[in-house]
């Protein structure tokens, strides 16, 4: 059975006339999927809809939903991170993070990852399976439900959990299409940050759709032999032509670009590493913020952080270098609240896991 909540408004009116039912009728479903206050998952529950459409329905269609297997709650800052589970028994994880200026949640994209960056526990076991536009959507709306302090909403989204945003491109722009829909959750994509490893091709696909998302590149190194020992996808995808298709995706958007570059000790920290990524940067002509990230420590990796003062000195040089560079807020570090760590963590015990653990567990 296909997943309704996966369909966006348009694909979800034609499957509607195929079936013989009036076009007003599928706003109706999309409302009750979709909207704030309503968000069922049974066709029984969508009360203004006639029990013959609602049978109809259910014989041919579902709703997708996903179970939390943990939750789990940072004493030191209140970020949540929730382990869910799909109805194949995959399982992604989510999070729910509390700024002064709202709330913000970072979703998966993927069960896994192929990409194989070095210093993400995310790619570890590889790839299992794309997720649904109407997954991607749970993920959110399970957050929002389960973390949201009573009256709050999720007010921005950042595609940057486990998996590659645009390694399932269709899946994500509908994801994109739905979210943003007026009909529904009616989040403004100017809210919405999408992270790249840098799919050069998708990123063109990408532009053309004109989204008023935020671009983000992950980056890393300022050239490609460093690149490459940190990141597999620079073999196809190097530093010079990924900032082409970067300038080309801001001529066609007008859309600042911010670069993500993880600070890893020994291996992309250098003050001179600094200097050349600023002189990199500055090059390409574009308007760019670079994101600097300490780097979570994952158990399987040879990945270490430097010390505070190694990240403040770079990004000194990135200023003096005329960079705008920020270092990212560090939120929940007490509850493994790195890509894929959770996940890791189950799997390793072998069971299915509990809605309710140990520790900081909620």
């Amino acid at each position: 059975m296909n997943d309704l909540r996966s369909l966006t408004l348009p694909a979800l009116e034609k499957e509607f006339r195929l079936l013989g039912l009036e076009k007003y009728r599928a706003k109706q479903v999309f409302a009750w999927l979709h909207r704030d206050g309503k968000r069922v998952d049974r066709f029984e529950d969508m009360t203004d809809l006639p029990l013959r459409v609602r049978t109809l329905l259910a014989g041919r269609y579902r709703v997708g939903t996903l179970r939390v297997v943990r939750r789990q709650l940072s004493r030191l800052d209140g970020t949540q991170k929730l382990l869910l589970e799909a109805a194949d028994g995959s399982r992604v994880e989510a999070v729910w993070m509390e700024y002064h200026h709202g709330n913000t949640v970072c979703i998966s994209t993927q069960v896994g990852c192929r990409m194989g960056c070095r210093f993400c526990a995310s790619t570890l076991g590889g790839l299992v399976r794309d997720l649904t536009p109407g997954e991607m959507l749970e993920e959110v709306y399970t957050l929002e439900r389960v973390c949201a302090p009573q009256g709050q909403k999720v007010g921005g989204v950042v595609l940057m959990g486990i998996g590659e945003p645009l390694d399932n491109f269709e899946n994500v722009c509908a994801f994109l299409e739905i979210l943003s829909c007026p009909e529904g959750k009616n989040l403004s994509l100017r809210h919405v940050s999408l992270s790249t490893c840098g799919l050069i091709p998708q990123i063109g696909r990408l532009a053309e759709k004109n989204y008023p998302l935020t671009l983000s590149i992950s980056l890393h190194a300022p050239d490609d032999t460093a690149r490459s020992t940190l990141m597999p996808v620079n073999a196809k995808y190097p530093v010079a032509p990924l900032l082409e298709a970067c300038r080309q995706y801001f001529k066609r958007t007008g859309r600042r670009i911010s670069f993500e570059y993880a600070l890893v000790a020994g291996k992309n920290d250098a003050p001179e590493q600094a200097s050349r990524l600023g002189e990199l940067l500055r090059g390409t002509g574009m308007p760019v913020h670079v994101n600097l990230i300490p780097v979570n420590e994952v158990r399987e990796r040879d990945c270490r952080r430097g010390s505070r003062q190694s990240v403040r000195l770079f990004q000194e040089e990135l200023t003096r270098c005329g960079v705008n560079a920020t270092v990212r807020r560090e939120l929940g570090s007490d509850i493994s609240a790195a890509c894929g760590q959770l996940r890791r963590e189950e799997a390793a015990k072998g069971g299915e896991g509990s809605a309710q653990g140990n520790g900081t567990d909620a």
